[in-house]
C-alpha cells in the first residue's frame, strides 16, 4: 500500500499489541476458480483462472476501554496481475466509554463503514473504495484511513468521519474478464489540487422510530466514482487502446436511507442527491438516484424447516441515458433459499433487468458448511442479453462459473 497512514497504522497496531492484555486470531484461507465459457471480447483475455486468498485478522484488548483490529487480505490470481494484490481492509485503534448517558466510541487508523438498506446496490454508501477486481457484483471494500467517531443515546446514533486519504479503485488488468474495452491507467487525474491527500469529511445520523429505521447522511469530499477523460496527447478521435483516464471530482452528497418493517413485508429505499460529478458526456451535473424495495420471508415453507425470502428492488439514476453509473433504471428480483439444516445451506437466485436497454442477466449462488471449519460456495453468473448502447456492454462475454473452498481458522 502506498500511502504513509496505512504504514503509520500498522506500526500503531504493533505497538498495541506489544501490551495487548489478550489476543485474539482468525481468519479465512480461500481457493477459488472460475471458468469462462463464452470466447473473450477482447484479445489476451483468459478463459479460466485460479487463486487463493487469505484474509487474517488480530484483534487485542489493550485495557478496559480499548482494543485493536488488524485485518489484511492478500489476493493470487493465476490469470490477471491486477487481481494479485494486497491490501489492509481494517487496522484500527479502538477506544470507547460512556459520557452523560451516552455511549462513544473513537476509531483511529483504517476501517470500512457500510451504509444503506438495499440489496443490489448501495447508494448512499460513500466512505469506503470499491475494491472492484475482487468480484464484477459482490464489491468489496478497500480499507479506508479515517478518524471515526460514533455517539449513541436514546436521541439515535451519529456517525462523525474524518478522511484524510483518497483511495483509488482498483480495475482488471489485461488478461483479466470483466474488465473495459479500453485500458485503464494507474495514474488518475483529481479536481483537487491535493488530489489524493485531499481531507474529506461525512457524518451519518441514523434512529429508530416505531417500525421506522432511517438515516441520515452527507459526504463532502473526493469521489469514490470516477468518471473518465483521455489523456491530451490522444487527439480528437482516439485509437481504440488509448488507455482511460480515472477522473475523481469533488462532489457533496446528501443521503437518506429507511426502511419500514410490517407484517409481513419489509419497504426499503435510499435516495441520494449528488452535485459536483460528471455526467457520461463529460459534463458536470447536479442529480438524484433513488432505490425502492420491497421484502418478504415465508417461513417454513410447505410446512419445511426451510425459509425463502423474496427481494424485489428498483434502482433509478435521474440523468437517464448521461449516467455513468450502470444502476440507470434497473430492476432486481431474487430469492434466499435458506434450508435451516446443520450445515447452513443457503441458495439464492438473483435477475437483474435493464428497463431501458436489453441487458439481462442471471445470478446463481449456493453456500454450504462441509464441515467446523470448511465452507463451500458455488457460483454462476449468465448474462442473458447484452445491449451495445448499456454501459455493462463490455463485459457481455464474460458469464462463469466460478466455486471457492474456504476454510475458516
Amino acid at each position: 500500500m502506498r500511502f504513509r497512514g496505512a504504514i503509520a497504522a500498522l506500526f500503531l497496531m504493533v505497538a498495541a499489541g506489544a501490551e495487548a492484555q489478550s489476543l485474539e486470531f482468525s481468519g479465512d484461507l480461500s481457493l477459488q476458480g472460475r471458468w469462462y465459457p463464452q470466447a473473450p471480447a477482447f484479445p489476451d483475455q483468459r478463459s479460466g483462472t485460479a487463486g487463493l486468498v487469505v484474509e487474517p485478522t488480530l484483534h487485542g484488548e489493550i485495557g478496559k476501554q480499548t482494543s485493536f483490529t488488524l485485518t489484511a487480505l492478500y489476493r493470487y490470481d493465476s490469470a490477471d496481475s491486477q487481481r494479485t494484490h494486497a491490501d489492509l481492509r481494517e487496522a484500527y485503534l479502538l477506544v470507547f466509554g460512556d459520557r452523560s448517558g451516552n455511549s462513544w466510541e473513537l476509531r483511529l487508523g483504517l476501517d470500512q463503514a457500510f451504509w444503506g438498506v438495499a440489496e443490489a446496490h448501495n447508494l448512499v454508501d460513500a466512505v469506503n473504495q470499491v475494491d472492484l477486481v475482487e468480484h464484477p457484483r459482490n464489491r468489496p471494500k478497500l480499507g479506508q484511513p479515517m478518524a471515526r467517531l460514533t455517539v449513541s443515546g436514546d436521541w439515535g446514533l451519529a456517525e462523525s468521519f474524518l478522511l484524510p486519504y483518497h483511495r483509488k479503485r482498483t480495475f482488471p488488468g489485461r488478461f483479466g474478464r470483466h474488465r473495459s474495452g479500453r485500458p485503464i491507467d494507474d495514474n488518475a487525474l483529481y479536481e483537487s489540487g491535493a488530489e489524493e491527500r485531499h481531507v474529506d469529511f461525512a457524518f451519518r445520523y441514523g434512529n429508530a422510530v416505531g417500525a421506522l429505521d432511517f438515516g441520515l447522511s452527507t459526504f463532502v469530499g473526493t469521489s469514490r466514482d470516477p468518471s473518465f477523460v483521455f489523456g491530451p496527447q490522444s487527439g480528437p478521435v482516439p485509437a481504440i487502446d488509448t488507455p482511460l483516464i480515472p477522473y475523481y471530482e469533488q462532489i457533496r452528497q446528501f443521503g437518506v436511507d429507511a426502511q419500514l418493517t410490517t407484517e409481513p413485508w419489509l419497504y426499503k429505499t435510499e435516495a441520494i442527491w449528488r452535485s459536483g460529478a460528471r455526467n457520461l458526456l463529460g459534463q458536470e451535473e447536479d442529480y438524484g438516484a433513488v432505490i425502492f424495495g420491497l421484502e418478504r420471508t415465508l417461513y417454513a415453507l410447505f410446512g419445511s424447516r426451510a425459509d425463502l425470502t423474496f427481494f424485489v428492488e428498483w434502482l433509478y439514476d435521474g440523468r437517464g441515458r448521461r449516467a455513468t453509473s450502470a444502476w440507470a433504471n434497473d430492476l432486481f428480483v431474487a430469492g434466499l433459499l435458506a434450508f435451516n439444516d446443520v450445515q447452513g445451506t443457503e441458495l439464492l437466485v438473483s435477475i437483474l433487468g435493464d428497463l431501458r436497454h436489453d441487458s439481462r442477466s442471471l445470478n446463481l449462488e449456493l453456500k454450504r458448511r462441509l464441515s467446523d471449519s470448511w465452507t463451500m460456495r458455488l457460483e454462476a453468473i449468465a448474462n442473458l442479453s447484452a445491449d451495445p448502447d448499456d454501459l455493462t456492454y463490455d463485459g457481455r462475454r464474460d458469464s462463469f462459473l466460478g466455486v471457492d473452498f474456504t476454510f475458516s481458522f
